[in-house]
């Protein structure tokens, strides 16, 4: 059985209500779901874990190795300087998958970079909150076909 991670930083607790015309009014709970419905379709299962602060994150990953097979992470803000988020990742050496809502390239400049891009095995960006469905079955595929 695939057992898939799924982490959300800071501010995606409000999803549904936060900025809705950027990032919809699906709220977190209802994100985690369907979620939650299509690793039972898959016959997997699903562990989600949310903080705004980094370290929590940070552990849920270090506690992820022989855990979990794969990680799904929509990082919010720490995308852009979280070198202590990236090295946990690179740590636990299990395929992970970024994703954001919005398309980060066409915001803000300075959330153009990601400093998680160069150690994940893609991103999904700019897609809604489908984009969580579509990684999450391209990460258990993924880890299926190895």
């Amino acid at each position: 059985m695939t057992s898939i991670l799924l982490l959300n930083g800071p501010n995606l607790n409000l999803l549904g209500t936060r900025e809705p015309e950027v990032y919809g009014r699906e709220t977190l709970a209802d994100l985690v779901a369907n979620l939650s419905k299509v690793m039972d379709e898959l016959g997997g299962k699903l562990e989600h874990c949310q903080s705004n602060h980094e370290g929590v994150l940070i552990d849920a990953i270090h506690q992820a190795r022989g855990v979990h097979d794969g990680i799904l992470i929509n990082p919010g803000a720490f995308t852009h300087y979280s070198y202590a988020i990236r090295d946990a990742l690179s740590s636990v050496a299990l395929p992970t998958i970024e994703i954001h809502i919005s398309n980060i390239h066409a915001r803000e400049e300075f959330r153009h970079h990601s400093v998680l891009a160069p150690i994940v095995i893609g991103q999904v960006v700019g897609l809604g909150m489908d984009g969580y469905e579509w990684a999450l079955r391209a990460l258990v595929r993924k880890i299926e076909k190895k």
